[in-house]
């Protein structure tokens, strides 16, 4: 049963907060990594992209707590459906998030460039996967930044993005009471978390600081010669 609800964007501190969140208990946590380390989890979003109704037990079965996007685009749905977890929304300089966020989605569009039956088996599984997911992120960026979006912020100008930014934090922060909501920037560390859960924090272990794009990078080099995934590979 999903105990923690991640409302924020990517790229901001969802992957330390993933790393996090596991530490203190709630594991395993639904994060973007988990559809390309399960290709076959990309039939549970694709619903969404034609309006129907998501399978909450479904899609999460077996998770405690979701981070990222997909899941945290569908916030609200998830608030609805476990109505006693607790919802996290995490943020960070919207600057600095817009130039992270458009590196990252600035990617998608050289998918369709790779020919799978050429790639590594693990590396073809983990592209097959993200190319399958393309209608969902397309959907979810065309909802937050409009019709200038294509598969990537690229398309969107950095004013435009940091107002969708602003105002998704906003509607979060208007839609749950205080209560139930942690806005939370992974700089403030254990403190605020564990209160808002109820948990103690480790004892003398560093609140995790992982570096994404490294994490990224090292990844896709390591999958393209044949190398295994290794976490964490896509958040922050």
């Amino acid at each position: 049963m999903v105990k923690v609800i991640g409302a924020g964007l990517p790229r901001t501190g969802t992957t330390s907060t993933k790393a996090a969140l596991e530490k203190l208990g709630f594991d395993p946590c639904y994060h973007m990594y988990e559809v390309f380390t399960h290709p076959d989890h990309v039939d549970r979003w694709l619903p969404a992209v034609e309006g129907k109704t998501l399978d909450w037990d479904r899609v999460l079965a077996g998770y405690r707590a979701t981070l990222d996007w997909p899941a945290s685009y569908f916030w609200r749905e998830q608030a609805e459906a476990y109505p006693e977890a607790k919802v996290l929304l995490t943020v960070r300089d919207p600057e600095r998030w817009f130039v992270s966020f458009r590196m990252l989605t600035s990617r998608n569009g050289d998918l369709e460039e790779l020919d799978l039956t050429k790639l590594p088996e693990q590396a073809a599984a983990v592209v097959g996967a993200m190319r399958g997911m393309l209608p969902v992120l397309d959907m979810m960026g065309r909802s937050l930044f409009g019709s200038d979006w294509r598969i990537g912020v690229d398309e969107v100008d950095e004013q435009t993005a940091i107002e969708a930014f602003n105002r998704h934090v906003s509607t979060v922060k208007e839609s749950l009471p205080a209560e139930r909501l942690l806005v939370f920037d992974v700089r403030e560390g254990w403190g605020p978390l564990c209160e808002f859960l109820g948990v103690e924090p480790p004892a003398d272990e560093p609140f995790p600081r992982l570096n994404d794009t490294q994490a990224m990078q090292e990844n896709f080099e390591r999958l393209m010669s044949g190398g295994e995934l290794a976490s964490p590979f896509f958040g922050k």
